[in-house]
């Protein structure tokens, strides 16, 4: 089975936002091996990916629902 693709996000914004916040905050903590911060940048990477493209599709769907400029 493959990872998920930002295409098919398996956490909503909040949640990734929520999980990027708390990797941020364990890494500037400290105390962890290299590897374990390797591999919490690597997922906050993935997780910022992931905020992004929820935002991207959110601009896209208001630009879409907003009328473009018309003249008066």
């Amino acid at each position: 089975m493959s990872a998920p693709t930002p295409e098919q996000p398996t956490q909503t914004y909040e949640q990734a936002r929520e999980e990027l916040a708390e990797v941020v905050r364990r890494l500037e903590a400290g105390g962890l091996t290299l590897e374990e911060s390797l591999a919490l940048w690597e997922r906050g990477e993935e997780l910022a990916r992931l905020c992004q493209h929820w935002l991207d599709r959110a601009r896209e769907r208001l630009a879409a629902a907003t009328p473009g400029d018309q003249p008066d």
